[in-house]
């Protein structure tokens, strides 16, 4: 049975305050909710109550998949982030989405920071500053109750198909799914110029192109998330990772004729008002194939004559590529009057 706290006292469904989470249905009346869970999940979800340590669904679950809320739906957490903790509930570093509220709990003689579902409001758990620290230093220390876990191979079939790229890209540490294979017919290219909303939004529409995802790369922390990029924190730069046919686009036509259009690759570590590291002009390539195309193309562009300054895209090689939260992927798609400082020069 589960141990009934008098936590804090549960939040109004919100939106989030930076990408809309996805959509889930309303929250279920009391008598549905009976009907609907189990008496440890109720008195969990919808009572602040705590299950027990080591004795609960997903504490050692290590299978791929994506952990959603067992009263709304929405998506919570993903096996990608989770980590073993020793405390005997599922840990995590960080939410998938913005989808988890904090409230301050200061029962049971101390302070500690709840964590709710938005749009579902079910306790979750709490969260706690002893996480590994190359992942964020966060715990988020959560009841399997609260929970539903979705499979991987469950994803498309049970209305979470977007989230599928978590288990399926290069990168995702802990996945447990090999990248896929990369067809003859396709190639992929690794570009940073600024914010990857405005980039990703003209680099989908480039004929030739097959699949944009935004993501962090070229720097030294491992599974960042957004917040670990501000103030150049962690090394990484906002890019975005495009699979195209090289037969209908080449490298050198997607460098020139769009990436050095789309961006000013003059201004050292910044685009418009995004100021830091992680807005830096950069081409991260795959081989020497690309090196060669990449310094090609640079020296044409500062020939040309059409930027006053001096070109400073860096040239490096690609390293371990981190998708970002699924909020970030297709931004301006999702909101089309987003922010952006990206546009097409003559």
């Amino acid at each position: 049975m589960a141990f009934v706290t008098l936590c804090a006292v549960g939040l109004a469904a919100t939106a989030a305050s930076k990408g809309d989470a996805v959509q889930v249905g309303n929250k279920p009346n009391e008598a549905e909710l009976r009907k609907k869970l189990t008496p440890e999940q109720y008195a969990v979800t919808q009572e602040c109550g705590t299950e027990p340590a080591f004795r609960n669904a997903y504490w050692d679950n290590h299978e791929p998949g994506l952990y959603v809320d067992v009263v709304s739906g929405e998506p919570l957490f993903s096996s990608t982030d989770k980590f073993d903790s020793g405390s005997g509930w599922p840990s995590f570093t960080r939410p998938v989405e913005p989808n988890v509220a904090e409230k301050r709990d200061a029962s049971h003689g101390m302070v500690r920071t709840e964590v709710r579902s938005r749009q579902g409001d079910s306790h979750l758990g709490h969260v706690f500053d002893d996480g590994p620290a190359d992942r964020g230093g966060l715990r988020y220390c959560i009841n399997s109750a609260s929970l539903r876990f979705i499979p991987a191979s469950r994803l498309q079939a049970e209305g979470y198909g977007a989230y599928a790229r978590l288990f399926a890209k290069a990168g995702a540490e802990g996945s447990g799914v090999p990248a896929p294979v990369q067809a003859p017919d396709q190639e992929v290219a690794i570009l940073a110029g600024g914010c990857f909303w405005g980039m990703e939004e003209l680099l989908r529409k480039i004929p030739g192109v097959l699949e944009t995802e935004a993501g962090y790369t070229g720097g030294w922390v491992q599974n960042p998330r957004y917040e670990d990029t501000h103030d150049s924190k962690s090394g990484h730069a906002e890019a975005v990772r495009i699979v195209f046919d090289p037969r209908k686009l080449s490298y050198e036509d997607l460098l020139e004729k769009w990436f050095f259009r789309m961006h000013d690759p003059t201004t050292p570590n910044r685009q418009g008002n995004d100021v830091g590291t992680q807005y830096r002009s950069a081409i991260f390539y795959a081989d020497e194939a690309q090196k060669a195309a990449a310094e090609a193309v640079k020296k044409r562009v500062q020939a040309s004559g059409k930027w006053k300054g001096s070109v400073v895209t860096e040239i490096t090689k690609a390293s371990t590529w981190y998708p970002a939260e699924e909020y970030h992927q297709d931004y301006l798609l999702k909101h089309p009057g987003g922010y952006t400082c990206h546009f097409l020069r003559p």
